[in-house]
């Protein structure tokens, strides 16, 4: 097993089969995938609601952000994490943030069939059940689905990596501190995870948080509660750490550089297809379907062009004084030196920058830059290794993943559809966009 490789593509092929059954159907349902393996549906409490603890829930705060301190590095540890507090009574739970999905899940005690590692005790859920008919769950099957268990809704998601997570969906009280100093417990739809199937390279969290850009995801749900603008931020420290923000007053519009979402792949945060810049000069490369993903720790290319731009960085190297190291496994290529390298400041003098140009939808193209620093880790043999990777078989998207955005402030503008990218100073919370992050 290759170390830090954990957050590995949770959304190229993400399937999201959300299914309205009991627990006849979903056993005889389950593909090849699954096996002869029996998942059930979750049978909970009758629904009871619930109650926003506050009588000022309903007005309009869309002028105000949240924001949550983020934990984790792309190297060693290998994915991020951000501390929700969810129920009543409000508890923390670890959360995968993650903006190649919609919909936050927690492991839950319905009861578990199979779960995880946790570091926190298994969520318990409310007995607030969505009910099949609820435009939430609808916006989250297909057309064709039938509710055969009106009162619930189950799901089934299932992960390129090979993970999935199977529960019902339920409403439950979370509790954020919005920037302008009130303090709200929303009413919102998570899933309850009964049964879980970890991915090659799993990690204890609580459960995932959906920021994808469907009905399901929290800040989409906030959104329609009038909590918050439908934007969605993040900036990742090189140094570990970092922020994560739902709202749209945190940052100076001007400031940022701003390219369209693309309306042919409107499920995912994609710019649409960008051409590979190498040291200032197009290499040819062209083509490459894109998508931001924190849910992803390295940076993916498909095949042709990651060997393409292998071959470029080998050419650089020529005559340098690093060589392949193959006793290294932390990644597929790395390089030593006459001596190990203690940080990347010792190599980037050797690579050169890369960059992604995009279309920006028929308007002047817009660069998402990568300076060394930001597709390259030092390895703990003390050896320098390409973190951008290859993404072979699992579909025809090339992935922004965390290690490309750090340093970086990455905002999803839903409400616009638009991407945006400034440099920032991760390591600092912002308070609003008159704070000095930049």
């Amino acid at each position: 097993m290759k170390v830090g490789m954990l957050g590995l593509l949770r959304v190229v092929v993400l399937v999201l089969v959300l299914r309205v059954s009991s627990s006849s159907s979903s056993s005889s349902s389950s593909s090849s995938y699954f096996g002869q393996k029996n998942r059930r549906s979750s049978i909970l409490p009758i629904p009871v609601p619930v109650q926003a603890t506050t009588s000022s829930l309903m007005l309009n705060r869309v002028g105000s952000s949240i924001v949550f301190p983020l934990d984790g590095n792309v190297y060693p540890i290998g994915f991020y994490n951000v501390t929700l507090n969810i129920g009543q009574p409000s508890k923390p739970y670890f959360l995968d943030p993650d903006t190649g999905s919609d919909l936050t899940w927690l492991q839950c005690d319905a009861p578990c069939v199979h779960c995880t590692e946790t570091p926190h005790p298994l969520y318990k859920p409310s007995n607030s059940l969505v009910p099949c008919k609820d435009p939430l769950c609808k916006s989250l099957h297909p057309p064709e689905h039938k509710c055969e268990t009106p009162e619930q809704c189950d799901y089934d998601l299932q992960y390129a990596d090979g993970g999935s997570s199977m529960g019902v969906l339920v409403k439950d009280a979370f509790s954020f501190n919005f920037t302008n100093g009130e303090q709200l417990k929303p009413p919102l739809a998570l899933g309850c995870g009964y049964d879980q199937i970890p991915g090659p390279f799993p990690h204890p969290f609580d459960g995932v948080l959906g920021l994808g850009k469907g009905k399901s995801s929290i800040v989409s749900q906030l959104s329609n509660q009038g909590l918050v603008q439908n934007v969605v931020g993040h900036c990742m420290s090189v140094r570990g750490g970092g922020y994560l923000f739902f709202g749209d007053d945190l940052y100076d519009s001007s400031r940022v550089l701003w390219t369209s979402m693309s309306r042919d792949h409107p499920e995912h945060y994609s710019p649409g297809f960008a051409d590979l810049i190498f040291g200032g000069k197009t290499t040819g490369i062209k083509n490459l379907l894109t998508v931001f993903d924190s849910g992803s720790s390295y940076t993916y290319l498909n095949s042709p062009a990651y060997q393409a731009l292998v071959s470029l960085v080998k050419k650089e190297l020529t005559g340098r004084s690093l060589r392949e190291a193959l006793d290294d496994n932390t990644l597929p290529l790395c390089w030593k030196g006459r001596r190990p390298f203690k940080s990347l400041n010792d190599v980037r003098k050797y690579f050169k920058p890369i960059a992604l140009s995009f279309a920006n939808g028929g308007k002047a193209k817009t660069q998402f830059e990568l300076p060394p620093e930001a597709y390259l880790i030092i390895s703990r043999m003390g050896n320098v290794c390409l973190g951008i990777l290859d993404v072979k078989e699992t579909g025809p998207w090339n992935i922004i993943g965390d290690i490309s955005m750090q340093d970086k402030m990455v905002i999803y503008n839903n409400e616009k559809q638009l991407i945006g990218w400034a440099p920032a100073n991760c390591d600092r919370l912002p308070k609003s966009k008159t704070t000095s992050i930049w």
